[in-house]
């Protein structure tokens, strides 16, 4: 599995299209007329790469370094993915089950893409107008990062034929979310705002893992939960690697 990460600038991306990288998409301004860029743009359509063009105000915001670059690549993780290739990349892939507001599947999104997750799958009573809200809360993060709309139960049927653990992110978890092994190939699920996970679905997880409360409020709010576990994966991840 390839890291999900970000390349920035003409001379980077062309090196790490040389190194065979696993590019999924270019990113470019969409005024930019020197030869280097189209010459790289060039390179990235006859490897098959998607080729998208920006605004600068979208490359600005989107890049992870100042002043932003006229290209941004990114590598790892193609955004047009179906289920079973998501789960084949056996990193972090979340799914929602019964949110009911498209702001906080949108915020969900988001913090999944931010945080490096292969996928994301919501199975819930989403019409078309509140599928687009949520893509929309999301910074439209289903741009980077496949967001998939489907059942549950094929999420879980899959996963576990793909030999994820299903870890459910629940307050009444036996351990701390940092307590946890969070690290390898894992399905994160997360339940509804006022229904959290249904007792089908808790049923098929390998573990629950709940993120520590001291307050009189008997809840996060969704996307802090999950900001919490993504964040503390990333943390895990990160340690496992140096050593």
């Amino acid at each position: 599995m390839s890291r999900v990460r970000q390349i920035a600038g003409v001379l980077a991306i062309d090196a790490a299209l040389r190194a065979g990288e696993d590019v999924r998409l270019l990113l470019v301004a969409e005024d930019a007329r020197a030869e280097d860029v189209r010459g790289l743009v060039a390179r990235a359509e006859e490897s098959g790469i998607a080729v998208r063009t920006a605004t600068r105000n979208v490359l600005a915001r989107l890049s992870m370094v100042r002043p932003a670059e006229d290209a941004l690549a990114l590598v790892g993780r193609d955004p047009g993915a179906g289920l079973g290739e998501s789960l084949a990349r056996g990193g972090a892939f979340w799914l929602l089950v019964g949110v009911a507001y498209p702001g906080n599947v949108g915020m969900v999104i988001r913090t999944a893409e931010v945080s490096g997750a292969d996928a994301i799958a919501i199975d819930g009573n989403f019409d078309h107008e509140a599928k687009r809200a949520a893509l929309r809360a999301s910074m439209r993060a289903d741009k980077f990062m496949p967001v998939l709309w489907l059942d549950a139960a094929r999420v879980l049927d899959a996963a576990k034929a793909s030999g994820h653990r299903v870890l459910a992110v629940d307050e009444a978890g036996e351990r701390a979310h940092f307590a946890a092994d969070l690290t390898g190939a894992c399905v994160f699920v997360v339940g509804g705002e006022n229904g959290g996970i249904p007792d089908d679905v808790l049923a098929r997880c390998d573990a629950r893992i709940r993120v520590p409360m001291a307050g009189f409020i008997p809840c996060y709010n969704l996307q802090a939960a999950v900001s919490a576990v993504a964040v503390e994966r990333l943390r895990q991840t990160a340690s496992a690697e140096k050593e």
